[in-house]
């Protein structure tokens, strides 16, 4: 009886087995990540692509929102900016990506 308690306290010895799955211990590891990239990472991704695509889209009298909340429509544009007329003779030039929404339009709708 002592002899079987003794092997029993001993690591690896008597209780063989016990130790369980190497895969089956990362699993919860692996769930929590796919779970992290479906809700957060690819959304973003998605969204990013969007943007890319309708930066890429917009044309000279376009109306459009900056990220700073100013309204405007598009007067000019060059590779990585933006000229946006946003009242009779004030025209701003912005960096493209300051642009986050574009809602097709004709040049005479300014305020």
């Amino acid at each position: 009886m002592h002899s079987l308690q003794f092997l029993m306290a001993m690591p690896g010895g008597g209780a063989a087995g016990q130790q369980g799955n190497p895969i089956l211990s990362m699993l919860p590891l692996v769930l929590m990540f796919a779970i992290l990239y479906f809700l957060m990472i690819r959304p973003q991704q998605k969204k990013q692509k969007e943007l890319k695509k309708m930066l890429s889209e917009i044309k000279k009298g376009d109306k459009v929102i900056t990220s700073s909340g100013i309204h405007g429509i598009i007067a000019g544009l060059k590779d990585d900016s933006v000229l946006i007329k946003v009242a009779d003779n004030v025209k701003i030039e912005f960096s493209k990506s300051a642009v986050v929404s574009v809602e097709k339009g004709k040049e005479g709708d300014a305020e």
